[in-house]
């Protein structure tokens, strides 16, 4: 059973991505919640006390954390122009892990990413950095590393719902065979709730990953697939992802600057160690690859305006011309710890 609480949660990064799931699970499990913000706007959650508050600049942090028991840390600069941002993301580790042990904070929890087993990119890098940075301060942090999250809002699931929606063939380059586990939104959600809970003596960091195996190449076939498709892959001989990348500013309405980090962090397999924390934190089955894009295309929705209109026309004839896709010869691997049985991997039929 959760220990009760009397102090808020603090969630950093809150109108982001992840932040705009997380908020609401954690009040639907009672949680009080405070959130960061750079600047009060219209339509943020009027159940959350909301503190503006730039985690770049140090000052800013005794008020947000004052009162605070745990508190989550989910922001990161790689859309920023600044090339610099990899120091700047460390140096605002440094301050908020110095805060938060003022503060008297009991737990840190990090969504990073899996580390490669080759030299990181810079975006990965820094991700990796960070968590680094906020484990080796005095208050406990856990660290969850995850690959590339499957749900509306995802940047890089944003590229893949693009092009395999957009295109009725494409062209590949060779890191395109690149593995990695893509993670539910959902499930990522309900690991970093459960971190509030799971036993944590000292830091410690897990991989929390997807149940699938996946090259680029199959996670771009199988979301056609779920529109009945076929996608017709040929491969280019483009081994530079900083070069292939460019072509998918034509594609993509992704930002470009995520795009490209997110890219070059892909040139190389992005697979977990094992599956423990899933056990550890006691969580359910995490969705299927093929379940996890199912929803998160009923939830995409195209840009407004004519541009909106252009798109939805293109992807509905790209959806009455592209080749039908032939039933499914089997499933796919499973990532490591994964069970045997577990639904995931198969083509819906």
């Amino acid at each position: 059973m959760p220990k009760s609480r009397a102090g808020p949660v603090l969630v950093t990064g809150a109108t982001g991505f992840v932040g705009r799931s997380l908020v609401p699970a954690l009040l639907a499990r009672g949680r009080r919640v405070r959130a960061t913000t750079r600047s009060r706007r219209p339509g943020l959650d009027p159940r959350v006390d909301w503190i503006e508050a730039d985690l770049s600049r140090p000052a800013d942090l005794p008020r947000a954390l004052d009162g605070v028991e745990e508190a989550f840390f989910l922001v990161h600069g790689m859309a920023r122009p600044k090339e610099d941002y990899t120091e700047e993301e460390r140096f605002a580790a440094a301050a908020f892990a110095r805060e938060a042990e003022r503060a008297g904070l009991s737990r840190i929890v990090y969504l990073g990413s899996v580390a490669p087993r080759v030299a990181p990119s810079k975006h990965l890098a820094s991700r990796l950095a960070v968590g680094e940075v906020l484990r080796s301060g005095r208050v406990p942090t856990l660290e969850l590393r995850a690959s590339m999250l499957v749900g509306a809002g995802s940047a890089a699931w944003q590229v893949v719902r693009d092009l395999a929606m957009r295109l009725p063939a494409v062209v590949l380059p060779a890191w395109a065979e690149s593995r990695i586990c893509p993670l539910a939104v959902e499930d990522a959600i309900a690991a970093l709730v459960a971190g509030l809970d799971v036993p944590l003596d000292a830091s410690a960091w897990y991989d929390a990953s997807g149940p699938d195996v996946l090259t680029l190449r199959e996670i771009l076939e199988r979301v056609a697939a779920l529109r009945g498709r076929a996608l017709p892959a040929f491969r280019a001989p483009l081994p530079y992802p900083r070069v292939s990348t460019l072509w998918l500013k034509l594609v993509s309405d992704a930002d470009w600057p995520v795009v490209r980090e997110l890219v070059l962090g892909l040139a190389h397999d992005l697979l977990p160690a094992d599956d423990r924390y899933w056990s550890l934190a006691r969580l359910p089955p995490r969705l299927p690859f093929d379940e996890a894009a199912r929803r998160s295309l009923r939830r995409s929705r195209p840009p407004h305006g004519l541009r909106g209109a252009v798109l939805a026309l293109e992807e509905a004839l790209v959806d009455a011309w592209a080749p039908r896709r032939r039933p499914p010869a089997g499933g796919v691997a499973r990532a490591p710890g994964a069970a045997a049985d577990a639904p995931g991997g198969r083509l819906p039929g």
